[in-house]
């Protein structure tokens, strides 16, 4: 497989239209999780994905994620699952043992499943360098998941056969 460029998908051999992704995305930094989800939707979109299958949910907070994404898989039985949130550091220890736990539950939500949920979430030390991922320098983290959820349908299908 060839590497395109961010957002493009040509080089898999899928036909998108019919796939029905969900992406659920935390409220908390919402100027950031809005550019992630507005740059996911332009990825989806643009390969293909019919807007009619792409669901959308929000939570409160980046640590709602994985539980948000194993009750969307058991009721909608999407194809991929996309979590976008931003967590940026503070002057507290909190900020660590939520990138910690919300890494480790998507990371089991994925392998229980056995099911693309990708971790589309930011982990920053200030909020200038969330919106340099979220957009700016860096581009936008948001565009990658959504890339990454296309690239693991076409493995799984193709490993499937």
């Amino acid at each position: 497989m060839q590497e395109g460029r961010a957002g493009d998908a040509k080089d898999l051999d899928l036909s998108f239209s019919s796939l029905k992704i969900a992406i659920v995305v935390s409220r908390f930094n919402e100027q950031i999780t809005e550019a992630l989800l507005k740059g996911a939707l332009k990825v989806l979109k643009r390969n293909g994905v019919q807007d009619s299958h792409i669901h959308i949910s929000n939570v409160p907070g980046s640590f709602e994620l994985p539980v948000a994404a194993q009750i969307i898989i058991r009721a909608q039985k999407p194809d991929a699952v996309v979590c976008l949130g931003a967590l940026i550091r503070g002057e507290t220890d909190h900020y660590r043992y939520l990138s910690a736990e919300v890494s480790r539950g998507i990371g089991q939500v994925a392998l229980s499943n056995e099911l693309p949920v990708v971790f589309g979430v930011l982990t920053t030390d200030n909020l200038e360098q969330a919106q340099e991922r979220a957009g700016g320098l860096h581009g936008n983290k948001g565009e990658e998941a959504a890339m990454t959820a296309l690239h693991m349908i076409s493995l799984r299908q193709n490993v499937s056969g």
